[in-house]
């Protein structure tokens, strides 16, 4: 069996900025306009093809991903996300928000840094999480589909 797709919309860059967050409803009373615009511009990418793994906030937490990864919530045994395959364990998050910031993965189990594609998008998104939190005020490039 083969499976096809339907060719994407073109699609064009933007800036997504603070303001942005009052056209998403589900964001409307967060205090944060910056990161809500930036959730309601990725819950718009990923529903465009944005893997829901390399998201820099958590939809769910409504927050930026790096300071919610270590609830249980975002292991995900089945494709490896802060999980050790070595010992099957789940693998531990340390984020140090204090700028530049760092994201260090650890399992307690084995002790062996887990090094999986999985992991390393657990790491890319809370390093791209951190950075764009200390962003301030600046606005962020997404692709953004044709109306």
């Amino acid at each position: 069996m083969v499976l096809s797709t339907s060719p994407r919309s073109r699609a064009h860059l933007r800036l997504v900025s603070p303001a942005d967050a009052g056209t998403a409803p589900r964001y409307g009373g967060d205090a944060d306009r910056r990161l809500a615009a930036i959730l309601a511009a990725e819950d718009v990418a990923e529903e465009h093809g944005l893997s829901a793994h390399i998201r820099t906030t958590c939809y769910v937490h409504r927050c930026w991903v790096h300071q919610c990864i270590s609830d249980p919530l975002h292991v995900l045994v089945v494709t490896g996300h802060r999980w050790c395959r070595r010992c099957d364990r789940t693998v531990e998050v340390e984020v140090d928000e204090a700028a530049p910031g760092s994201v260090e993965l650890h399992c307690d189990g084995c002790g062996v840094p887990p090094d999986t594609v999985a992991n390393r998008e657990v790491l890319q998104s809370c390093r791209t999480s951190l950075s764009a939190m200390h962003g301030g005020e600046a606005s962020t490039l997404y692709v953004v589909p044709d109306s």
